[in-house]
């Protein structure tokens, strides 16, 4: 008995090795790439380009959310964010849908791990999904004056470059302390943990073990898809695990839907829909979901099937991902569990995205300048729900557009925001972080 836990730790870890030492090169360019973006498409851009009537801005939203390394609790405080800067609901639930899914990071270890049809497809959907789920809101759902795009930008609201980016370092240094430092260390703990899991199938399950089993295709492709909807599952993280799914025998379909609905979805997500947009909304939200999953689904498996009849290396590049793998793979390997780990404990890592907001308070902000001569005030809030650097700076950003509101400071690890200011309204400012889809317990002076 003792043997048989031993070699099957021994068994996962050999397996989660070969997952990661695979995955790890494409990882790399995905960080580098996502730190580049995350400087050409700031916050701010973002909302300016989310507003107005028509269909326009939901195709924008789901063409930006395709690339953006946001992850599933990432993309709530943003969404939450440009919907308060004028986004309508359609926008917002398309951007909701399709930012999720993919982003540069998981487009090219999906590549890597799953091949180029799996890397080309997945994209693809979650531009679909966001745009499908994009025009049902549109169509169907609740009407509010946001929706004609005309809401005024909060008071301290603003969105120019000499703003955002005053007096800071250099754009590629930025951009690599994001790509290498900041998202590493949001999505490495779940991606290792994905990891893991994948390592872990990978020593418990033959290949394609469980196939006879699966019986029907729809239902193969509606049980990954009820796996994924409550899963806490960011896009990157999901790859190894889908990897693991096929390797058990489930169709790429199958693991398509699983890759939608994981990151797509989770409580929190269903949550702040349901009370930013309205029941309709998520009620169409979630439908858009499940159709793109099983279409999808379909339409994935049908070509793999197609391509296999034509370039057959095409389609067998998911289900040899447990083979032995070189050096070279390990040296990568090394190197990205050396990016992960100096992300952690690089100083104030956690706190680079919420630089670029706070970049206008001293000095730059009407508030500030209104203020100056008045004794300053201290509070500091309890927030709940805040996972990674993409909730600090939203929280961070929120707050500092409140009345009075001199500087902020969020500590991400304790929960906790510091306010200091004038004349400062603590309702308002619970009011805008909970806006985010957060919970404040207090505000203590």
């Amino acid at each position: 008995m003792f043997d048989s836990i031993i070699n099957l730790i021994g068994n996962t870890v050999v397996e989660s090795w070969q997952v990661l030492g695979q995955m790890s090169p494409y990882l790399l360019f995905g960080f580098l790439v996502a730190g580049v973006l995350s400087i050409v498409f700031s916050p701010e851009w973002i909302e300016r380009h989310l507003g107005g009537r028509g269909f326009g801005p939901v195709v924008k939203a789901s063409l930006l959310g395709v690339p953006l390394p946001l992850c599933s609790c990432g993309v709530i405080p943003v969404s939450a964010s440009i919907r308060r800067h004028g986004a309508s609901r359609a926008a917002t639930v398309s951007f909701l849908l399709s930012t999720p899914q993919t982003g540069v990071d998981s487009i090219a270890v999906t590549w890597g791990l799953l091949g180029p049809i799996f890397g080309v497809f997945r994209p693809i959907a979650a531009l679909v999904t966001g745009l499908l789920g994009g025009g049902l809101v549109q169509l169907f759902g609740e009407k509010d004056p946001l929706d004609d795009g005309d809401q005024p930008l909060p008071k301290n609201h603003c969105g120019e470059s000499c703003c955002t980016e005053k007096g800071k370092r250099h754009f590629i240094l930025r951009a690599l302390r994001f790509g290498f430092l900041t998202l590493p260390r949001d999505i490495g703990k779940p991606l290792l943990i994905g990891v893991l899991i994948a390592g872990a199938i990978g020593a418990l399950v033959d290949r394609d073990e469980l196939r006879p089993y699966l019986g029907n295709q729809l239902l193969s492709i509606l049980a990954m898809m009820a796996v994924g909807i409550p899963l806490y599952v960011c896009a990157t993280a999901s790859v190894p695990i889908a990897v693991g799914f096929i390797h058990a025998g489930f169709s790429p379909g199958a693991a398509l839907a699983f890759l939608i609905a994981g990151p797509a979805t989770n409580a929190a997500t269903i949550s702040t829909t349901w009370k930013q947009l309205g029941k309709r909304s998520a009620l169409l939200y979630l439908l858009t979901i499940a159709l793109s999953a099983v279409v999808c689904g379909y339409l994935l498996d049908w070509l793999t099937v197609l391509a296999s009849l034509h370039i057959p290396e095409l389609t067998t590049h998911a289900h040899h991902h447990i083979e032995d793998v070189g050096w070279v793979s390990s040296v990568w390997a090394i190197g990205l569990l050396s990016v992960i780990g100096v992300s952690y404990f690089w100083p104030n890592a956690a706190a680079d995205a919420q630089e670029r907001e706070r970049a206008h308070e001293n000095g730059d902000s009407p508030a500030a300048t209104e203020t100056s001569s008045l004794a300053p005030q201290r509070q500091e809030l309890a927030v709940n729900g805040m996972a990674c650097s993409h909730c600090a700076a939203a929280v961070t950003r929120a707050i500092r557009e409140c009345s009075g509101v001199r500087s902020v400071e969020v500590d991400l690890k304790n929960g906790r925001a510091m306010v200091e200011g004038v004349n400062l309204d603590s309702e308002k400012i619970i009011e805008a972080v909970k806006s985010l889809g957060y919970e404040v317990e207090g505000v203590r002076e």
